[in-house]
């Protein structure tokens, strides 16, 4: 069994039954998608809610959820997951910078989870579970056996979602 880390910005797949994870989540969502079928996962660190258009040569696409959630599901379909095994759970989007300056207006955790959310219903994968907002940061870990996300948080301590 391998552990495959998805760094921030990225995205990865992996088969049963190896497990993906993405570390230190605050704004950023990570996204994990799961064939419940051939328990085929995938993982996205996203950072921003949309490319605005602007995806051309040298821009990282896994950066935005507009663009990094189509991706994945292309290279987990190219692995030969189906879309209609599809379920997503997603964890992050937290509002790390407390009432400081001109972050509430920023709320970027906020518009993460949206753009997000959003994505999902447009490609009408279902969502099973969510961790997302409160003031914290996240690490969490896809378990392609049976797609359980663990979801751990400092002084929080850790749920499977």
């Amino acid at each position: 069994m391998a552990v495959i880390l998805v760094g921030m910005a990225d995205l990865n797949i992996a088969q049963a039954p190896d497990t993906l994870t993405t570390l230190g989540l605050g704004s950023c969502v990570g996204i994990a998608l799961f064939d419940t079928i051939r328990r085929i996962g995938g993982m996205a660190h996203i950072m921003l809610p949309s490319s605005g258009g602007q995806v051309g040569a040298g821009v990282n696409r896994a950066k935005f959820a507009d663009t990094a959630i189509v991706d994945l599901l292309q290279k987990m379909g190219n692995a030969g997951a189906q879309r209609t095994a599809l379920v997503a759970k997603l964890a992050g989007g937290a509002h790390m910078f407390g009432n400081s300056g001109g972050a509430n207006v920023l709320r970027v955790g906020e518009r993460n989870v949206a753009a997000t959310l959003q994505v999902l219903e447009f490609l009408k994968i279902p969502i099973l579970a969510n961790d997302t907002g409160g003031n914290y940061g996240r690490t969490i870990e896809l378990f392609t056996e049976d797609g359980r996300l663990k979801v751990r948080s400092l002084g929080k301590g850790e749920a499977f979602i």
